[in-house]
């Protein structure tokens, strides 16, 4: 029986994973407290981002605060409340007073349990487990399912004496726990949430401000410029605008539903199966959590694991990206060429000149955040920048021009989509503490590397692969990717790869896992769009990515395809025969080549792209002798029928 979902279940759907869809819509004047909220919270984040001083610990309790307001003000307590009202509910504002009044606290009197050695008070229990309280409150809110996995973690300490075996330990006591989470630099205050006080939320409101100044727009237009008219070029057009705005908003959920929602009936009306056209639109959305320059903002949070500049993250990032979304172009094209399907009529193309003479300007600010990144400025400096040279790009057009009322639009769109994010990573906080503090990491680690076996790299990352999936199901981008680097990554480097290598391979996996069954949430959403069949359209996704399943165990022990320790010549040369190797990757996997490929065909050119896609000159020409084997052997064919037919 065919699996669809009717309009009412795609949103349900969206509202389970995409939390800002399901926040509630006050009426009256409660509307201004909101938006006053909002804007000062984004107003704030500039202000210590870019010109002001403000410690780590206070930054991070503020950024928490903020996030508590707009959890407990905008998300509804259950399911069935009531969306539509004029004030919060009485247990809202007892939750925000707790959240609040806990670390408000903290900022107080963090310089006194410093100058005390790390002594707690009584008191400083009391308010440090009432704080713990109220971050799953508003984590059970924002992201349910998170929230329960944090609570296993959480659990885990306490229940050690009573597990056999190597995950057993000693356990701790209440107040141990309760004092490493909240009071410690390993927990709810720890890496998570001080990426998100910085550049999770600014790149989140260069976002907000790019997508007001119309920025989306031109994305869409030069996608049709460029790809409209070539065979199949509703799909091209999907997968480069995808691509673009995927890698700014860091979600492929919330990526499918916006893009999805004019791609996906476009390509079925150019004559896509359903059941294709969704799955192209969620392997193209998904893919933008880790392609440059942007990644999504995850990027920013690997260099912070990594301790290294976010340029060279940015660097490694570009091959596997570009391979990535060069398989899907490419497996696209075979699929319209072997359906005989079109492009998109000259007229109903907008002419490249008009659309850069009217829109060009909106690239700007994009130019400005690479320019300042290459110059050696960071990362966060160069999204401050950017986003004050998008408002300056506006101006250029007055179809663009952002005005007052705008800007502030901007600044409450970038506050309120900072919130899913936020309060995921502050939850998160609890997960890599029970690892910091019970060892987790390092027994899971070990217990992997003696079932592998020594040296045993790519067993070792077969279970790494799994485990990243899994762990990345159902979980935000950014979410996924600390919960795997803090667990899963240290294994990879411990079996002898490099720590980059490692980060890249567990974050391309947890961010496949949006369409991966059996929580393929993008697949299943783009199927919901398309009225296609669930399962077929989740299966389809796993084929047209298929590149971004394998390419990470090529880079394990040869990161040539990151552009490290080799030459330029050899980094160029691993690309280029990579390319070839997507190339023949997706042609093998679609059926068609020149004309259509017998099973025969089909093997080799699977067989080719294997060879190529390996860093290895030997192995290389081996593809590629093959590859121009069966390239010589379809000419001939071709020719053969056009000369019977």
């Amino acid at each position: 029986m065919k699996q669809t979902m009717p309009e009412a279940n795609v949103q349900e759907m969206l509202e389970e994973k995409e939390s800002e869809l399901r926040t509630r819509k006050y009426i009256g004047p409660f509307t201004k407290v909101i938006s006053i909220i909002a804007i000062t919270w984004s107003l704030f984040q500039l202000y210590v981002n870019s010109f002001g001083v403000l410690d780590a610990i206070r930054l991070r309790s503020w950024h928490i605060i903020f996030l508590l307001l707009m959890t407990f003000l905008l998300y509804p307590a259950y399911k069935k409340e009531k969306r539509k009202r004029s004030l919060p509910t009485v247990f809202d504002l007892i939750w925000l007073a707790l959240g609040i009044g806990s670390f408000g606290y903290l900022l107080v009197n963090y310089n006194s349990y410093v100058f005390r050695g790390g002594y707690l008070l009584p008191i400083d229990y009391i308010v440090a487990g009432i704080g713990v309280l109220v971050v799953f409150e508003a984590a059970r809110r924002v992201v349910g399912n998170l929230a329960i996995l944090a609570l296993i973690f959480l659990i885990y300490n306490f229940i050690g004496p009573y597990i056999p075996g190597a995950f057993g330990h000693s356990g701790f006591s209440v107040k141990r726990v309760i004092e490493h989470m909240f009071w410690g630099s390993q927990g709810i205050l720890g890496m998570g949430v001080g990426v998100s006080a910085t550049y999770i939320f600014v790149f989140i409101l260069f976002g907000a401000f790019l997508r007001i100044s119309g920025f989306s727009n031109f994305i869409n237009d030069v996608a049709l410029t460029i790809a409209g008219r070539s065979a199949g070029g509703p799909a091209k057009v999907a997968v480069f605008a995808s691509a673009l705005m995927g890698m700014i908003n860091g979600s492929a959920l919330a990526n499918v539903a916006t893009t999805g929602t004019i791609t996906i009936p476009l390509m079925k009306k150019t004559g896509y199966n359903a059941n294709f056209a969704a799955a192209v639109e969620a392997v193209a959305s998904t893919g933008g959590q880790f392609t440059p320059p942007i990644m999504g903002a995850v990027g920013f949070l690997m260099a912070e694991f990594l301790g290294i500049p976010y340029l060279k993250v940015m660097i490694a990032s570009t091959i596997p990206a570009f391979l990535y979304y060069l398989t899907l172009i490419m497996a696209v094209h075979f699929e319209a060429r072997k359906n005989g399907l079109k492009g998109i009529d000259k007229e109903n193309i907008p002419r490249v000149m008009e659309v850069l003479k009217k829109q060009g300007h909106l690239s700007l600010p994009l130019i400005t955040l690479l320019g300042l990144m290459i110059l050696g400025y960071t990362p966060l400096y160069a999204a401050v920048v950017s986003i004050f040279a998008t408002i300056m790009a506006s101006w250029f057009s007055k179809d663009t021009r952002m005005g007052p009322a705008k800007i502030l639009e901007a600044l409450e769109e970038g506050a309120k989509g900072s919130v899913g994010v936020g309060i995921a990573c502050v939850i998160i906080g609890v997960i890599i503490g029970t690892v910091s503090l019970t060892g987790l990491g390092l027994t899971f680690g070990y217990q992997v590397l003696q079932f592998a076996g020594e040296g045993q790299i790519y067993i070792a990352g077969l279970f790494v692969m799994v485990m990243s999936i899994i762990l990345g199901m159902g979980v935000p981008g950014i979410a996924a990717y600390v919960i795997v680097a803090t667990v899963a990554a240290p294994v990879l480097i411990k079996a002898g790869t490099t720590p980059m290598a490692a980060h890249m391979f567990v974050l391309i996996y947890a961010s496949l896992s949006n369409i991966t069954p059996p929580v393929a949430m993008s697949s299943y959403v783009a199927a919901g769009i398309a009225n296609a069949d669930q399962t077929k359209t989740s299966l389809i996704a796993v084929r047209l990515g298929l590149t971004g399943f394998i390419l990470p165990f090529f880079f394990l022990n040869n990161p040539l395809l990151l552009m490290q320790d080799g030459s330029i010549t050899r980094i160029i040369m691993a690309a280029l025969s990579a390319a070839l190797g997507v190339t023949c990757l997706a042609s093998g996997l679609q059926g068609w080549l020149l004309t259509s490929t017998s099973w025969l065909e089909r093997s080799l050119l699977i067989v080719a792209a294997f060879l190529t896609i390996e860093p290895s000159v030997g192995l290389d020409l081996v593809g590629i002798v093959i590859f121009i084997g069966v390239l010589l052997w379809q000419r001939l064919t071709k020719q053969k029928e056009l000369k019977w037919g």
